[in-house]
């Protein structure tokens, strides 16, 4: 297949925006997709490129150079660009495909990447499928077989069991699994051990419960171990430590057996390729869901349509950030495969994609929280603290290959949810999260943390929805730092319930700043001087004012305790007998950096 062949596949409506007549003539490997600024790394030789442009904005004149650039690095084959988001190809592009002799090629917004990767692969495996017969290591009859099996439309997690169990019966292979890199189960041949044979609609246990296979991530594979944990790669490695798909054999399968098993994963790389697709543009429908949100756009309902969201249920806004050494937001699209790994966990319907930010946003549909199946859910965190209110959550796994996370059964509420359903639901959500959260953290090299932050549930309205954005945000914020309900990397928006919880969320500009202008005399004392004014302050409020208790805690003459009390006062401007004053104060103290 070359470059040229996509303008003659009927139905695509895939038109030229630049290109000359010897680069349409370049041959294809195969088809990605990306909506990285500088996705080289990830890339092959004679690769098509799908991209949405989500990464493009007007105001970055560089940024389309940038891109081109990358994508001349890595040798692919042409790029073709999704007109959905921006209307149109940009010019900036075009001028820098030129400038790097890319063929660029634009996508109409009715065309969908799913479609177009589907076409492609169609015809590579035709070419695949006609003369590598004498030396795939499958049978032909097998092969033509479990071609038929990939190309049936379903969902995701069907089609691939059914293609590894008709592997795994007809050519003697051991039993396998596919996860994704992240280690999330997506299908397999046979359980591989009895825990994995729970089934994949289970009620959310206590907080230190534990759910089927199909809602956990299995621990990092150990390459060249040659046990059964070795995992073959399915496809190219993915974008993020999150993405790409892995066969892992549940024993070991032996030389002959590890050769067919490496053909198989080259047979299900196309069926990786389509989901990566699928995943990509549903994270641009939640991107242009997320735009519309924040300049408060016409077409709400269609928008949450478009993604696969419910219209009719309360939403909960969850926010993800990873965070670099200097605490600045670090690699967003690890923060979105990240967030969308663990959302796929709960079966719930879910729309993710970049923020503003430099994080991940997600509208999640409320699960139905049942009083009489009561299983305590944590608080602060999962293991500490004491639980909080009984409730229990139905979810359910069914993931399509489009990438979206869809529910059967009763996971979803029936009907819009009682006020009381409104708070549990959150609460409910971010206790599972925290299961699964240290999974998610260590796939992330060392000095990034993986936070988040879960905001209430609301009706799928513009005015609620923006407000339950700024407090998933808040949440996030707040979480992560310190002890007690800051300990847990995700943060909920019904834990702001205190003044510490309240102050966290402040930017660390506004907090730094607060202590100075409130403390800088008396963290100037206590640098000249060996008694601690800061303490004592500290003290006498942990003591609810107390002078006796102050003395006895401090080990000093209540005489003392009202020396020192006077000359803080003196330096602050202050009055500790006055409860406003004590509040600023202790915010202060609360504030320290």
């Amino acid at each position: 297949m070359i470059v040229g062949d996509l303008l003659e596949l009927d139905g695509l409506h895939i038109g030229l925006a630049w290109g000359t007549s010897d680069l349409l003539g370049r041959q294809v490997t195969g088809v990605t997709s990306t909506d990285l600024q500088d996705p080289a790394r990830y890339l092959q030789p004679g690769k098509l490129v799908l991209s949405g442009l989500v990464w493009w904005q007007p105001e970055e004149s560089s940024a389309a150079l940038r891109f081109a650039t990358s994508l001349r690095s890595a040798g692919v084959a042409a790029l073709l660009a999704g007109e959905g988001t921006h209307g149109r190809v940009p010019d900036s592009l075009v001028a820098a495909c030129r400038t790097h002799a890319i063929p660029l090629l634009s996508v109409p917004p009715g065309t969908s990447f799913r479609t177009v990767t589907d076409r492609v692969h169609l015809r590579l495996w035709g070419g695949l499928h006609g003369g590598t017969e004498e030396v795939s290591p499958l049978p032909e009859a097998a092969r033509r077989e479990l071609l038929a099996l990939l190309h049936e439309d379903g969902p995701l997690e069907t089609v691939l069991t059914t293609a590894l169990t008709h592997a795994v019966t007809t050519l003697g292979l051991p039993d396998c699994s596919v996860h994704t890199g992240s280690g999330r189960l997506l299908a397999t041949s046979s359980p591989p051990d009895a825990a994995e044979a729970t089934p994949r609609t289970a009620t959310l246990g206590t907080a230190t419960g534990t759910r089927g296979a199909a809602h956990r991530l299995d621990p990092a594979p150990r390459r060249g171990s040659g046990g059964p944990a070795e995992r073959l790669a399915i496809g190219p490695t993915g974008e993020t430590p999150f993405d790409g798909w892995l066969l892992r054999p549940h024993t070991d399968p032996g030389p002959a057996a590890a050769t067919v098993l490496g053909a198989l994963a080259e047979l299900l790389a196309p069926l990786a390729a389509r989901a990566r697709t699928g995943a990509a543009a549903q994270r641009q429908s939640a991107a242009r869901l997320l735009r519309l949100l924040a300049e408060d756009g016409p077409g709400l309902a269609e928008a949450l349509a478009s993604c696969g969201l419910p219209t009719d249920v309360p939403l909960i806004p969850v926010t993800a950030r990873i965070d670099g050494p200097n605490g600045a937001p670090a690699d967003p699209a690890s923060a979105v495969a990240a967030l969308a790994e663990a959302l796929h966990q709960l079966g719930l319907p879910f729309a993710v994609g970049p923020d503003a930010a430099g994080g991940a946003t997600a509208l999640v549909a409320a699960p139905r929280v049942t009083a009489p199946l009561a299983t305590a859910h944590p608080g602060p965190a999962a293991g500490h603290g004491k639980p909080a209110a009984s409730r229990a959550v139905t979810f359910s796994e069914s993931s399509r290959v489009s990438g979206k996370s869809t529910a059967s059964g009763n996971a979803l509420p029936s009907r819009t949810g009682t006020p009381a359903d409104k708070a549990a639901a959150p609460a409910v959500l971010t206790a599972r999260l925290r299961l699964l959260w240290p999974a998610l953290q260590g796939r992330l090299p060392q000095r990034r943390v993986l936070r988040a932050g879960v905001g209430p549930a609301v009706a799928p309205n513009g005015r609620e929805l923006r407000a339950a954005l700024v407090e998933a945000g808040y949440a996030l914020a707040a979480g992560g730092t310190g002890g007690g309900k800051a300990g847990t990397a995700v943060g909920s928006s019904g834990e702001l319930s205190s003044l510490a919880a309240l102050l966290r969320g402040l930017p660390g500009e506004v907090t730094r700043t607060f202590h100075a202008r409130l403390l800088a005399p008396l963290t100037a004392h206590d640098r000249e001087n060996a008694v601690s004014l800061l303490g004592t302050l500290d003290t006498f409020l942990d003591h609810d004012g107390s002078w006796a208790r102050t003395a006895e805690a401090l080990h000093i003459h209540v005489n003392t305790v009202h020396y020192r009390i006077r000359r803080i006062e003196e330096l602050t401007g202050r009055s500790l007998s006055l409860l406003e004053d004590r509040v600023d104060l202790r915010a202060a103290l609360l504030c320290a950096p």
